[in-house]
């Protein structure tokens, strides 16, 4: 006999922990005879969304928080009503006015502890579709987690990044892919000068007008962010998703920040007998956010932007990782530069380029809807003025050119290891890459790697990539003499691997 999906209805205090709600909650459950496994949401007040303390009860049960504006709850019947709250909230019950929108029928009436109120409900889903489209979404709100919580059942750790191969160690790094000798003097001396003014609180006005300047585009298109890093959270948090796909193989952080914040991914995965080249046929219509790279991270696969403009369509948001396009001379299938596109996103890093994985500083460029949108989920003041110092220097002419040179120096550079590499029979490359880096498949690589890294080199292991394995190695590419090094060292490294028995 199937079981019915629940949904919990929660009320709350500002400032109620997590523990207490959870702990509220999972007795509910546990007096009715109900499991927690069951509950397929939680729901809440629009203006208790983003409470930690509900956003964190939310994540540890591994279920989306939805939000409902306090109109949509004042107008749902409840059977156990307080006149304080209704005079306060416009419903006489949070909890089970959340339960309620979305739920068939009420099976735990509120229950209280100091600070908060639950509610249980058989979930109706025809209902939390009607909800949705009168004004609900399901909440990003809860990305209150410990770093690699609430990712357990996405298989790879999404959270794992390249800098964990190398902090710490003497290591020539092949793993993270920052330039090299960066950032350049110049650059240095800029940001060293904005350490004047510290005592004021940043202002980005000068630093946004050069990125839109840099890409043709009004101001209001463009959003300055900690990082690219920061604009995924952002994304997860502050855009309408109820279908959301991440096409990967690709930087994980995409997935791991809608995770964190509540919502079901769906993987669109590519294989490397196609070369990791994208159809857009594979990606469900139904889908209403799409995150792609290009180029794509850790695959150097560029796609053409005649094929990523195939997914975008009304009601549809698109986000495309640009984080490695100034790599690509002439940036030929960029998508940053465009107005046409519907529901067309893209992110910019300035990390890989000038070296500044440090200082966190990236861009978002949209529709002024989303920027707007956007910019409401962030904190006051989130770049720091060094880091906006450093986004409006390399928007100047002379900063483009130098990074158009460093460009074509990263594509000889490239080929130069695509050379080497074709020396190796065990080795296979995905080609043709595009980035500053490479992917290479070759058995016992997770073997390799450690050998790699006795001899003095750190490469990026594939198999926290969803659709890779633990055959597959990242290289980022280097100047010849660095490279030449690291073919000996693989050398080295392949012959050194123990025979296997009855090999």
């Amino acid at each position: 006999m199937t079981r019915d999906a629940l949904v919990v209805g929660v009320g709350a205090r500002r400032g109620v922990p997590a523990d207490e709600v959870l702990g509220l909650i999972r007795a509910a459950l546990e007096a009715a005879g109900l499991a927690a496994g069951d509950v397929a949401e939680l729901a809440t007040l629009d203006t208790r969304a983003d409470e930690p303390g509900i956003a964190g009860a939310a994540a540890a049960l591994g279920v989306p928080l939805r939000a409902y504006p306090a109109r949509t709850l004042a107008d749902t019947p409840v059977p156990h009503s307080s006149a304080a709250t209704r005079t306060a909230v416009g419903t006489g019950s949070v909890a089970e006015a959340a339960a309620l929108v979305s739920g068939a029928e009420l099976l735990v009436p509120k229950r209280k502890s100091a600070s908060a109120t639950c509610a249980v409900a058989r979930l109706d889903r025809l209902a939390g579709d009607r909800a949705s489209t009168n004004g609900s979404e399901p909440s990003t709100m809860a990305a209150m987690l410990p770093p690699t919580k609430h990712t357990d059942n996405a298989g790879p750790d999404l959270r794992h990044h390249g800098d964990a191969e190398v902090r710490g160690l003497d290591l020539t790094d092949l793993a993270v892919n920052v330039r090299t000798g960066t950032p350049p003097d110049w650059l240095r001396e800029r940001i060293a000068a904005s350490l004047g003014s510290l005592a004021a609180y940043p202002d980005g006005r000068h630093a946004r007008a050069a990125v839109a300047g840099r890409h043709g585009l009004p101001e209001e298109r463009v959003l300055l962010t900690a990082g690219a890093a920061e604009a995924f959270v952002l994304i997860a948090r502050a855009l309408p998703a109820r279908r959301p796909v991440v096409v990967h193989p690709q930087f994980t952080e995409p997935e791991a920040a809608l995770r964190a914040a509540g919502h079901e991914v769906g993987r669109v995965v590519l294989r490397p007998e196609d070369g990791f080249r994208l159809d857009p046929a594979a990606v469900p219509e139904d889908a209403d956010l799409v995150v792609v790279g290009n180029p794509t991270n850790p695959t150097s696969v560029l796609h053409p932007a005649g094929v990523l403009e195939k997914l975008a369509r009304p009601g549809r948001t698109l986000v495309v990782d640009e984080a490695f396009m100034d790599a690509v001379p002439g940036e030929h299938e960029a998508l940053s530069d465009r107005q046409d596109v519907p529901g067309l996103v893209v992110l910019r890093s300035l990390t890989k380029t000038w070296g500044l994985a440090g200082l966190r500083i990236g861009y978002v460029l949209a529709d002024p809807g989303t920027v707007a949108l956007l910019q409401e989920a962030q904190p006051l003041w989130p770049v720091s003025s060094p880091a906006l110092a450093a986004a409006q220097a390399c928007m100047e002419p002379r900063a483009l050119v130098e990074a158009a040179d460093a460009a074509d120096r990263v594509e000889v550079d490239r080929a130069h290891l695509l050379a080497g590499l074709a020396e190796f029979s065990e080795v296979r490359v995905v080609e043709p890459a595009a980035g500053p880096f490479v992917l290479i498949r070759l058995e016992r690589a997770d073997e390799v790697r450690e050998l790699l890294r006795s001899r003095g080199f750190a490469a990026r292991r594939g198999d926290t990539f969803p659709g890779l394995g633990s055959e597959w190695l990242r290289l980022a590419v280097r100047d010849r003499v660095t490279t030449n090094r690291f073919l000996q060292a693989l050398d080295l490294a392949l012959q050194g691997l123990p025979r296997r028995a009855g090999g």
